[in-house]
């Protein structure tokens, strides 16, 4: 596929789908209007800054597997950054450690005295827990960042509640410390930041302020605008943004 991104964000892909960080089944290409042809190997982390428009494709690499399970992260940029030029970066190692039956993978931002190399906008946190077996630990917390936690794999029980996949657990501001507990292999990602202070409006591939700028972005799209330009070496047809939902 071949779709435009519009400003105000950044976006993080972590590779990986077992429990065990560095152990998937597939790899993925990333390639952009930026020129850049990137694969995504289990571990790393890709971050596409979009600022004032830029255009990628996703790929499985040739003759690899089409099946490919990750994580994808999207950042909003605040006001004085959501213009900047489009930039593209993979980080290929992450601080990672062991923590009472945890491996620890800080994939954004600062956790436990370690910060990730990806660059960010705002204050904010990206972590991914993952195990083998059995797991219990207390999550040091900023009091004031609001958290959220999402359970990828397995099952776990955070402050006493019961998570299985595909549940997102938001934690609000306020805590020092989270008490996590997995029966079992299980993989989870925490992310956190500073509450953001502007209003967000997303639709399709684009992230804007206003109505206004998302269909003006839309209509940018649809006449092949240089502002997204095109994607080298990509053999398929750009995505067709669907009707806009207020007309």
């Amino acid at each position: 596929m071949c779709r435009p991104i519009r400003s105000t964000w950044a976006r993080i892909r972590i590779s990986g789908c077992r429990p065990s960080p560095g152990r998937c089944r597939a790899s993925c290409c990333t390639k952009d209007s930026l020129g850049s042809n990137q694969v995504i190997d289990p571990g790393q982390v890709n971050l596409m800054t979009a600022g004032r428009g830029i255009t990628h494709s996703e790929e499985s690499p040739h003759g690899g597997p089409a099946c490919f399970e990750g994580a994808q992260l999207w950042i909003a940029l605040p006001d004085a950054n959501r213009h900047i030029e489009p930039a593209f970066e993979n980080y290929p190692k992450q601080p990672q450690f062991d923590r009472d039956g945890f491996r620890i993978t800080v994939l954004a931002g600062e956790a436990f005295g370690e910060r990730a190399p990806a660059r960010i906008y705002s204050p904010l946190v990206s972590v991914d827990f993952t195990t083998d077996g059995d797991a219990a630990t207390d999550l040091p917390l900023r009091s004031d960042f609001e958290y959220g936690l999402l359970v990828l794999q397995g099952a776990l029980t955070v402050a006493g509640q019961a998570l299985v996949p595909g549940q997102l657990l938001y934690l609000g501001r306020g805590r020092e410390s989270l008490p996590v507990r997995a029966d079992g292999a299980a993989r989870v990602l925490l992310i956190g930041g500073e509450p953001f202070g502007e209003e967000i409006l997303l639709w399709w591939n684009y992230v804007a302020r206003t109505k206004a700028e998302i269909a003006e972005a839309d209509a940018a799209w649809k006449r092949h605008d240089a502002r997204f330009g095109e994607v080298p070496g990509y053999a398929g047809a750009p995505l067709t943004s669907p009707a806009l939902p207020w007309r």
